[in-house]
């Protein structure tokens, strides 16, 4: 197995896309280190996997308190040694239009989906420098390509995720560490229940394109090879969105007139 004695680091493990990739490193070897502010819902990730504690260790982590990322990562590096694959994929989206949306919203959404990523992968990458070797992960979106109504706030933050890990892969190609950004189009997880409306509750509902979408662990399926291979980026997605990235290119304006008349609750 190709992850034997090798250790993943996963953010927003608790569900969904998170629950899935840990799914699929621990059937491939790894040791695993699980991450999100809940700890009853790792443990429960654990007890699916039927792990006796010697290959999964659990380690609490909210996103928006970037003064606990040193802290959090050295105790990381002690429980197995090392980090060989770090995957930033927690985050929280949005539903709500900008002028009804608090400004401490946006920069909550910004706080965890952008900073949480980028000030995790600073306190990691430095020990995979100093080895030579590492891989880090992020899970970015279609709409960190794409942007619609009821997404500005998550869309930039998708944005600005997008260009700081291209910027970051030129940085790493001399120390030998990959990054691969993943950009997945609607998935049945939980992400839009939890989305933040404009005061910065949940929006506590399915969206109709969520509903219908691929499930994570088909995501990951469909991903996994060229995950393995430590692609540059990785989209997945229905016809829709693979069209609007194919439309965007050719022709941007036909894309928002498209998107203008389009439902994307």
């Amino acid at each position: 197995m190709k992850y034997t004695n090798k250790t993943v680091w996963i953010t927003g493990a608790s569900s969904g896309i998170g629950e899935a990739l840990a799914k699929a490193y621990y059937k491939n070897g790894a040791n695993l280190i699980l991450s999100s502010r809940r700890q009853d819902a790792l443990e429960k990730v654990r007890a699916t996997l039927n792990d006796d504690h010697s290959r999964i260790k659990i380690l609490t982590l909210d996103l928006s308190l970037s003064d606990t990322f040193a802290t959090k990562t050295a105790d990381a590096l002690s429980l197995f040694g090392s980090i060989d694959v770090l995957v930033n994929n927690g985050g929280i989206s949005q539903r709500s239009i900008f002028e009804e949306t608090d400004l401490d919203t946006v920069r909550k959404i910004m706080e965890v989906n952008y900073f949480g990523s980028v000030g995790l992968t600073r306190e990691v990458i430095p020990h995979m420098i100093k080895r030579k070797s590492g891989h880090i992960i992020v899970t970015s979106s279609v709409a960190g390509k794409i942007g619609t109504k009821y997404r500005t706030a998550y869309a930039g933050s998708k944005h600005a995720v997008q260009g700081f890990f291209d910027s970051l892969r030129q940085e790493m190609y001399e120390h030998n560490v990959a990054v691969t950004l993943i950009c997945p189009g609607p998935i049945k997880t939980n992400i839009t229940k939890n989305a933040l409306t404009g005061d910065g509750t949940s929006f506590g509902k399915m969206g109709d394109m969520h509903d219908t979408a691929m499930d994570a662990d088909e995501m990951v399926a469909k991903i996994w090879n060229r995950l393995v291979s430590e692609k540059d980026e990785i989209v997945v997605s229905g016809w829709k969105e693979r069209m609007a990235l194919l439309v965007k290119r050719i022709s941007p304006a036909l894309l928002n007139r498209i998107l203008k008349n389009s439902k994307v609750v």
